[in-house]
């Protein structure tokens, strides 16, 4: 017999932001010790530290033009948009205590169990955030554990597994396969804000990871931090491009295009302050886990269900 994993997908129609070089310089001043005449031994003391408090001066400076280059948006710029790790932690330590009328933190939380690999989510996506063709902000990809002990992962194609022309495998072979989902983690300590020059890459008071597109030079660095391959140079645009949790539409009270068109409700987005949302009861009465604990990026992605082999 065989066995065709695209049998378990739902087979409906889908709707659908530089460290720059400093121009400036430092106007390097010197002094030399001039006998005159009339000049007496204080004159000379004063002028000596003069200089001290010259080249002092100047050593301060340099020093402070190195260490600027290292700040965070938040460091350097009052007004930026941005959370730290700590303002993060203390906002979900006291989700409990706070108000609804406070500002929002949101989460995400896939259901790897209830998964099908249908497809509907990559196409919102796509659409909804016009992604060009061969680029994804998510995508699905398919784990199949072989009885010999081999394990196969491949990407499920937009169109799902029924109207692709992927052979089916053979039934008989096969210990257990199922569908992981994955996308930008929205990590609390994200190292692509972290390498960025140009600060273009920073976290919303929501805690999403967003890219200021006016800022970006298409360096890429970000794209080379991220351990979870989230990040892409968009050809049509030339700047960074990432998964938002469609921004646009959370903010205005609307659902992620990829969580709206998941017909098995295997994405959760919401409010993690709220403990009566849904994403914040199923984290609360379920065990959940996180991609790559070990590298201490705190991600406010979650999954249900997710087996060790998914890295």
């Amino acid at each position: 017999m065989l066995f065709d994993l695209r049998v378990m997908q739902d087979d409906s129609s889908c709707g659908k932001s530089a460290g720059g070089n400093c121009q400036g310089g430092c106007a390097c001043g010197s002094a030399t010790a001039v006998d005159k005449a009339g000049i007496d031994s204080v004159s000379a003391i004063t002028s000596r530290r003069g200089f001290l408090r010259q080249a002092g001066t100047i050593t301060f400076g340099a020093m402070t033009l190195t260490l600027l280059t290292g700040l965070k948006p938040e460091d350097d710029d009052p007004n930026a948009a941005g959370a730290t790790a700590a303002e993060n932690d203390a906002i979900a330590d006291d989700a409990s205590s706070t108000t609804l009328d406070s500002q929002p933190l949101f989460g995400f939380l896939v259901d790897t169990s209830r998964c099908i690999g249908s497809g509907k989510c990559l196409t919102a996506c796509r659409t909804e955030n016009d992604v060009p063709e061969g680029y994804s902000r998510t995508w699905v990809e398919r784990f199949i554990h072989f009885k010999d002990g081999t394990v196969q992962v491949d990407r499920v194609p937009e169109t799902g597994y029924v109207a692709s022309d992927q052979a089916a495998i053979d039934e008989d072979n096969i210990e257990r396969a199922y569908f992981v989902p994955k996308l930008c983690n929205h990590c609390v300590d994200a190292p692509c804000n972290q390498v960025c020059p140009v600060h273009a890459a920073f976290k919303s008071p929501e805690g999403v990871e967003l890219v200021d597109a006016d800022r970006c030079i298409g360096c890429a660095y970000c794209v080379q931090a991220c351990p979870y391959g989230a990040r892409f140079i968009n050809p049509d645009t030339g700047v960074a491009d990432k998964c938002t949790w469609c921004y646009h539409r959370i903010m205005h009270e609307e659902l992620p295009a990829c969580v709206e068109a998941c017909p098995v409700n295997a994405r959760i987005f919401g409010r993690l302050d709220d403990p009566d949302s849904e994403i914040s009861k199923r984290i609360a009465s379920i065990p959940t886990s996180v991609l790559k604990p070990h590298l201490g990026t705190h991600p406010t992605l979650r999954y249900i269900g997710n087996s060790q082999e998914v890295i």
